[in-house]
């Protein structure tokens, strides 16, 4: 709010941005999930175990009452169906015929298949990037592997940026975007496991929160499958902002004083990443302020 400069963006809301950016945060000292607002922390869990379930469809979401996708594919829905202009975005209209969108992503397979998939996103690029002659690369595996195999590596990394196979989601703006979070790299010293992730645009009140969580959480997951302990999450930043449209909400968050950070407890019994269910983790200790909402730019 005092450093950033005014800028337009993608989206026409317009921003308050900074260029590069880095905070860091020790995981012994506690679960980084906001204080000063809450966050929605299933919606968190859910949404990284879809990543890792390798789905880029959001029935997997929606069937979690999770929506943080849902508006991308609605969107994606109105413009094959040539519906845009009957449904102007945030009309009353639009917000009634979404619900009925969602419903039906929920309740039919086959729309579902058809108009619930958001395009070659996260869980695309970790599980299945598309390597050369077909081969598609698990790269969740492949760092597990690593981490077990060869632990000084410098090469433990995850990239979401597949430039050949997102150029509809970097031109098309109806769709959803290309990752945010681009790539992240893990390292292991001293027998703990830290991670490093580079975000090139984030939304500093809705988005980064999710993210922070989000990205603490799977450090420990790894940490956990892979005999470690949990050590640093460092998340870097290329465009940090906040939208012109969110500066109430931030001013309320500002004045908050920051509370003590939560607890987050997971199943010591799961060692395979992939096995983790939603009832896999507990939180403790969690007292935040009441949600602030604010609207998605999209």
């Amino acid at each position: 709010m005092d450093d950033g400069v005014q800028k337009e963006d993608r989206t026409g809301v317009g921003t308050r941005s900074i260029f590069g950016y880095q905070m860091r945060v020790d995981l012994s000292k506690g679960f980084p999930l906001l204080t000063t607002k809450k966050v929605n922390l299933k919606a968190v869990i859910i949404e990284l175990l879809w990543f890792l379930k390798g789905e880029t469809n959001i029935r997997f979401l929606v069937q979690n009452d999770v929506k943080i996708w849902n508006e991308w594919a609605y969107q994606i829905y109105l413009e094959q169906e040539h519906l845009l202009e009957k449904y102007p975005r945030y009309s009353p209209e639009w917000k009634a015929h979404m619900l009925e969108f969602v419903e039906k992503i929920k309740t039919d397979d086959e729309f579902a298949k058809k108009y619930g998939e958001l395009g070659p996103i996260y869980g695309k690029q970790w599980r299945r990037w598309a390597g050369p002659n077909g081969v598609e690369i698990d790269q969740v595996q492949n760092i597990i592997d690593l981490i077990h195999n060869d632990p000084t590596s410098r090469r433990i990394i995850i990239s979401g940026w597949n430039v050949g196979e997102i150029q509809e989601l970097i031109v098309n703006h109806h769709h959803a975007p290309p990752p945010c979070h681009t790539l992240f790299q893990f390292m292991v010293i001293n027998g703990k496991l830290s991670c490093q992730l580079y975000q090139r645009s984030a939304d500093a009140f809705l988005g980064v929160p999710f993210n922070i969580a989000s990205y603490a959480l799977f450090t420990m997951m790894l940490a956990q499958v892979t005999g470690l302990q949990p050590g640093e999450f460092i998340h870097t930043f290329g465009d940090l902002h906040i939208y012109n449209n969110h500066k109430d909400q931030v001013n309320e968050q500002l004045s908050r004083e920051p509370r003590e950070l939560p607890k987050m407890k997971i199943n010591p019994e799961v060692k395979n990443i992939f096995d983790f269910k939603y009832e896999d983790f507990t939180i403790e200790g969690y007292n935040p302020y009441p949600p602030i909402k604010a609207p998605i730019a999209v």
